[in-house]
């Protein structure tokens, strides 16, 4: 941040401002100024891939699972942490980009580069209060060594009743809670095959564990197996998020962004993705507050309802989500080729006079989408992935947007293509009133329902982190207490 608050306010590090009367050339950016802003990028990239996966799970590992109100804070934490996640955001697209704008980009930058200052200070200043559960190596190590034992020991049967006669020697040292023997992925019980070739140390641990491992190491290795078709699913639904940030912005820039009928002040375009974090962040308290203590009456789970069937009940908004959208955009697009036009956009064609409000609907079901399914894959990667592997859980979120982001560039260049009538007209012309965006949202829509389907099949299959039945239940974090205490 500092690299780029520099960056605006030291007149070298940029290239002169240009397309005005005095001076109407503009100069590209030096190699100098291009690397000494790519610099600060890279300190971002860093920085942030530091913070993100690690922030959630040593948030929640602050919470002690051994108490009812431990458990319960848990629960609670990551619907909090997205509150707070989505009203910084908020502030940053208001407050800041109206400085960074309209007074200063130096003094814009200032700000969150002061503020990301005090973030460390007060991390730091809280230090000697924290939980600590301290590492204990490389947990995909441990993963390596059961596909390459499975491997070797590939031609073995496996015995009549495994989980009596396989291997099980837990360490003491472990933080990973003890994990029943499962049915699923048989292949990789191999790698727990006792043979006349196996030898154990004193303490009953393997003597050579790239061929002998532990039932706890596969079953920690099924574990993240299992959350994969799970994550697969949420790249589909990350579509919708992205589209929400880019096309209704277009949208924006060809209605009527007046504030209301007869006022001259016009909302920016960018302002509206807004409205999709504020309904995220009215939601959130209410359903923390006053629907999970109602849903944990009727249900009595800790959280009210399983965390996969809080993804589903978002799946379902989305798929709604991008009809609403869809029906919007053909009425924009109807009402701006039938009425004289409001004026014309530089480098688009007229403004339609539907108010721009009317897309304040559906940016309000994309912020619910996001309040059950984003929060709910969080707390599920948190839950389901082994306890000294939830830093590396907390990165498949962020995985997910970033392979969606290329997901959704890749649906628009092959609609770009497919439905291209000219140069400048396709499903997704730069000038919406020659395309029509409305029937990308069904494409998407559609894309949504499949996804849903495979979804519900995936979640059927799914086996909750120790449930040893067939039955698809929630886990009481009381069962999933860790081998030694906390730190």
């Amino acid at each position: 941040m500092l690299f780029l608050t520099l960056t605006a306010a030291i007149s070298k590090l940029h290239p002169l401002h240009c397309g005005t009367a005095e001076n109407s050339i503009c100069l590209e950016p030096t190699t100098g100024q291009l690397a000494f802003l790519l610099c600060g990028f890279g300190f971002l990239v860093v920085g942030a891939s530091g913070i993100r996966p690690c922030n959630l799970a040593f948030g929640a590992d602050q919470f002690d699972p051994n108490t009812e109100s431990g458990r319960r804070g848990i629960n609670s934490f990551f619907n909090w942490y997205y509150f707070t996640f989505t009203f910084a955001m908020m502030i940053s697209l208001t407050v800041i980009v109206y400085i960074q704008s309209s007074v200063s980009w130096a003094i814009g930058l200032a700000i969150p580069t002061f503020l990301m200052f005090l973030s460390c200070v007060f991390f730091f200043v809280g230090t000697k209060i924290y939980v600590h559960i301290l590492p204990e190596g490389s947990p995909l190590t441990s993963m390596v060594q059961v596909l390459v034992a499975a491997i070797k020991k590939r031609r073995l049967k496996l015995p009549e009743q495994p989980q009596n006669t396989l291997f099980n020697h837990v360490s003491s040292k472990s933080i990973n809670s003890e994990l029943p023997y499962t049915d699923q992925f048989r292949f990789l019980n191999k790698a727990s095959i006792l043979s006349p070739k196996d030898k154990t140390n004193e303490d009953g641990s393997a003597v050579d564990p790239w061929r002998l491992c532990s039932i706890q190491q596969v079953e920690e290795v099924k574990c993240v197996v299992r959350v994969f078709p799970i994550w697969t699913a949420g790249l589909i639904y990350y579509v919708v998020l992205v589209q929400m940030q880019t096309y209704v912005v277009f949208q924006t820039l060809q209605s009527d962004r007046s504030l209301y009928s007869a006022s001259k002040f016009k909302i920016p375009a960018a302002s509206y993705s807004v409205f999709s974090m504020l309904s995220l962040s009215i939601w959130i308290p209410i359903y923390d507050r006053i629907i999970v203590p109602f849903l944990r009456k009727i249900t009595k789970k800790e959280a009210g309802i399983t965390v996969l069937q809080k993804m589903g009940i978002g799946l379902v908004i989305a798929v709604l989500t991008m009809l609403v959208s869809a029906v919007v955009e053909t009425r924009r697009r109807d009402i701006a080729l039938r009425h004289p036009t409001l004026g014309i956009e530089p480098r688009r064609g007229g403004i339609s006079a539907m108010s721009a409000n009317w897309l304040i609907p559906q940016l309000a079901l994309a912020g619910l989408s996001e309040a059950f399914t984003i929060i709910a894959q969080v707390e599920f990667f948190y839950k389901q992935f082994p306890e000294n592997m939830r830093s590396f859980a907390g990165s498949f979120l962020f995985c997910g947007f970033a392979l969606a982001n290329y997901m959704s560039s890749l649906l628009i260049t092959i609609v770009h293509k497919t439905t291209r009538i000219s140069d400048t007209e396709n499903w997704l012309a730069e000038d919406l009133n020659k395309g029509r965006l409305d029937y990308f949202y069904y494409l998407v829509a559609a894309l949504e329902v499949l996804d849903f389907g495979y979804f519900l099949i995936c979640a059927k299959w799914y086996k909750y982190k120790g449930t040893q039945n067939d039955q698809n239940l929630e886990v009481s974090m009381d069962k999933l207490q860790p081998t030694k205490p906390l730190v």
